[in-house]
Parts: C-alpha cells; sequence; structure tokens
C-alpha cells in the first residue's frame, strides 16, 4: 500500500471498518485527568508486559536501513537506543534507563484511548483472458482525460462503458475487485503455480465514496454489531449476482490499477511492510519513522475483545486519508488470514511515541 494508494478518497480499509462498526469495540480509561496536548511527555510506563514482536521490529529495522538510509540515518539514535534496550532486558517499566523519552498520545478521548483498525494486501485469483468464472474486469487508468474531468461512474464501468485496451486482468469475483479498490492494491494470482503479480494503486474516477456496510446497515439486513467483512460476504452468498451488483454500484466511486514488479508491500516511505510492526498514521502528528508503543487489544476468532492486551513496537511507515488525528492502521500482512483479522479491527488501544 503506497502513499497514493491510501489517499482513495476515504477508501482505506480502516474507513470501511468504520462504516461497518461492531459493537465489539473496547474503550478503557486509563487516566482520570484529560491530556490537552496530542502527546504529552511522561516519565515512566507501569505496564509488566513484554513486548510480543521484538524480531519483527528489529527486521523492520533492517528494512529501513535498506529501502530508506536517509529515513535510517534521521531515527538512528533513537533506533539503535531501542535496539540496546530489546537486547538488555525490555522492561517497558525501565525504558526510560537507556536514554529513551516516553510521549503519551491524549487519544480520540483526551483520555489516551487511540483508534485501532487494520489493513492487509488481499490475494486475488485473475486470468488474463476473460473465460469460464473469471469475467470480473480490473482496470488500468484511462487516458487522455482533462483535468479535473470525472470518469463514468462504477454502474457505467461495471456495464462496460470503459475500452478493453484498459483491462489488466479478470478476476473470478466481484466482491474481491470490490475489497481490492478498498486496500488500494492487491496481489494477483494467474494459477499455474506463477509468480504472484503485484497491481498497486493507478487513480480513481472521482466520484463520491458510499461504505456498503453502512448501507446494509440502514436497510436493516445486517445489524451494527454483526457488521463485518465476513457478514457482508455472506450476504453476497445469499443474494443474486444483480443484488449484489446493485449494491456495489450504490458506491459511485471507482479505482484503478496499474501492474507492476513489486514483490514486496511498501508503505508510503519506500520501505516494505512487516506484518503487526508498521502502521499508518496522521503525519501532522506522528513523523515518519517514529516508533511507537503499542497497547493492542486481543481478539478471538469471532473478532471480540478478550480484555487482554499485547505490547507492540511499531513503526510509523504509512499514511491513509482516512487516518486523522489520534488513529493507527495497523498493517497486518497478505492474504485471507491477515484479511480476516483487519476486518475485525475497530478497537481502542494505547500508544506511546519513543524519542
Amino acid at each position: 500500500m503506497n502513499k497514493i494508494s491510501q489517499i482513495i478518497i476515504l477508501i482505506s480499509f480502516s474507513i470501511f471498518i468504520i462504516a461497518c462498526q461492531n459493537n465489539n469495540t473496547n474503550r478503557g480509561q486509563q487516566y482520570n485527568q484529560k491530556f490537552t496536548k496530542n502527546i504529552t511527555k511522561i516519565e515512566k510506563i507501569h505496564i509488566t508486559n513484554k513486548i510480543t514482536n521484538s524480531e519483527l521490529f528489529l527486521k523492520q529495522i533492517q528494512e529501513i536501513e535498506k529501502s530508506s538510509p536517509s529515513l535510517y540515518l534521521k531515527n538512528k539514535p533513537l533506533y539503535n537506543r531501542i535496539i540496546n534496550w530489546l537486547k538488555e532486558n525490555s522492561k517497558i517499566k525501565e525504558i526510560d534507563k537507556f536514554g529513551i523519552n516516553i510521549f503519551q498520545m491524549k487519544g480520540i478521548d483526551n483520555y489516551g484511548n487511540v483508534k485501532i483498525t487494520a489493513y492487509y494486501t488481499p490475494v486475488i485469483n485473475a486470468r488474463k483472458i476473460k473465460q469460464n468464472q473469471f469475467k470480473y474486469p480490473i482496470y488500468s487508468m484511462p487516458q487522455n482525460t482533462k483535468k479535473n474531468q470525472l470518469l463514468p461512474k462504477r454502474k457505467d464501468i461495471y456495464d462496460g462503458i470503459l475500452d478493453k485496451k484498459y483491462i489488466l486482468a479478470y478476476s473470478d469475483s466481484l466482491i474481491n475487485n470490490f475489497i481490492m479498490e478498498i486496500q488500494g492494491s492487491a496481489f494477483i494470482s494467474y494459477g499455474d503455480n506463477k509468480p504472484l503479480t503485484f497491481f498497486s494503486y493507478a487513480g480513481k474516477n472521482g466520484r463520491p465514496y458510499k461504505a456498503i456496510g453502512q448501507i446494509l446497515i440502514n436497510r436493516g439486513e445486517i445489524s451494527k454489531k454483526n457488521m463485518s467483512m465476513q457478514a457482508i460476504k455472506e450476504w453476497c452468498k445469499t443474494h443474486t449476482k444483480q443484488e449484489v451488483k446493485s449494491l456495489f454500484e450504490e458506491n459511485t466511486s471507482f479505482v484503478f490499477f496499474k501492474e507492476t514488479k513489486q514483490n514486496q508491500v511498501y508503505g508510503a516511505n519506500g520501505v516494505p511492510l512487516i506484518p503487526q510492526t508498521s502502521i499508518a498514521v496522521d503525519n501532522s502528528i506522528v513523523k515518519k519513522g517514529s516508533v511507537i508503543l503499542l497497547k493492542i487489544p486481543l481478539l478471538n476468532k469471532q473478532g471480540i475483545f478478550i480484555n487482554e492486551y499485547e505490547m507492540h513496537l511499531v513503526v510509523a511507515l504509512d499514511v491513509g486519508g482516512a487516518i486523522k488525528g489520534q488513529h493507527f492502521d495497523l498493517y497486518e500482512g497478505i492474504g485471507e488470514k491477515a484479511g480476516i483479522l483487519a476486518g475485525f479491527y475497530n478497537h481502542y488501544g494505547y500508544a506511546w511515541i519513543l524519542k
């Protein structure tokens, strides 16, 4: 998910989750006194939990050093102090002894509760030529359009208004194409054990975005508490192709893609993203390359918060049009398993920026 793909007129997955919010969110209150600043320096964090993703964090730092030397050098002193802390004992309550300053984020309610959503990279089955079940076009960006000219609405594109020369491939699922648009990118599988091909964001038609999850809630077809990506997929299974198509057409926005030679998923800063270790942030509050100690709520297989947390070290390596203020979007990885977990995340945790 690169920088451009994240800024898709509210088409990031986190916005989808906000629209499809279930009632299994949890918002604790860690402090009795409100914070008045976006970040506030504190002396200690009184948490006994251990860091659960230390190895992944070290791998993420290596990727930064390799892929973005300038970003690495800018943050090298901090990265080294954190690495020394992890090697010595990694006790959170002793982090200040390693020359690391701690800044508490105020949260969306000024009591430390930051919003945590998640995103992932889907794998889409497709073929270059229309055949059998592979009949749903994935389009490249139409060329030679005038400045600020709106491209056709989703319905018109579904009905075939665009020239076939813009078709990159045909998938076997309209909903998977829709999910691909929400995420802004995907790996394409052409079958026969061929290497996966990465399709990245290329542009949009400039039309308004409308969340299909919210539409289904408003219709009373799926309750707010039961809304998730899985619930939408189940709805699609029990309705006709025309009903599914009509639902999607209520969202007039449409996203176009381009085929690349990438074999990894990169963030806005040109660094490969490590699952559960990289996040999309609002760069007006959190600078790129920053390290955040993130207290993440744990969910069960049904996406329900189980009143337990994990402590992760994460790095700000991506952005998103929907990621504003006290809100983090955690990258979960590639494929179906990552997609299920990302689809459930719409919860609250705590965050400390390390400096």
